[in-house]
């Protein structure tokens, strides 16, 4: 069955170890037929969410800030997946990630109870180290708080430079993630 992915990238290099992941999971999911759309989220204009609880009036533009989130809403509603892509950062996601996702709730705030739409998830992370446990606690919990199904995810340490990651197995495990994606099984 094809699926309808969004990618958020959160990393601020478009040639970096987080965007190979990224572009081998999209090579994957779309050679298994699924639709993707990918989000550099830093070349994007996106303020941070200012708790307002003034959204969720109009499904197209939910927030009441008006930047480049609208670019993200209409995709990410009809998402069945959506994979997040970041670079460890102070042992967690990298900022221009959190600030997206955080706008999101303007998304469940169109839902009188404040429920979030139920996704598929995927995790893609790039690091110097290998101290991802803290960021993978965060994601774990937040999809148990959303309701959301993790499929997977791909952590590459000891990536440090640009390209760094060439020839690593995580490339691999990236592709075949993206492509297993498809049947919503994951790895």
């Amino acid at each position: 069955m094809s699926k309808k992915i969004v990618i958020l990238n959160g990393s601020p290099r478009p040639k970096g170890n987080t965007s190979a992941l990224v572009e081998e999971f999209k090579r994957g999911a779309e050679e298994a037929g699924c639709t993707v759309t990918a989000f550099v989220l830093d070349k994007m204009e996106i303020h941070g969410c200012k708790g307002c609880f003034g959204g969720g009036k109009n499904p197209d533009s939910p927030c009441v800030q008006k930047d480049d989130m609208d670019k993200i809403y209409p995709a990410y509603r009809e998402a069945d997946v959506v994979v997040l892509a970041s670079p460890l950062y102070y042992w967690n996601l990298s900022g221009q990630l959190r600030t997206a996702f955080d706008r999101l709730f303007a998304v469940a705030e169109c839902d009188p109870n404040y429920r979030n739409p139920k996704k598929d998830s995927v995790l893609l992370m790039a690091a110097e180290g290998y101290g991802f446990d803290d960021a993978l606690g965060y994601y774990q919990n937040l999809m148990k708080h959303l309701g959301w199904k993790e499929l997977g995810h791909v952590l590459a340490g000891g990536v440090m430079k640009v390209g760094d990651i060439k020839e690593r197995k995580e490339l691999k495990e990236a592709y075949e993630l993206g492509k297993s994606v498809a049947a919503g099984n994951g790895l």
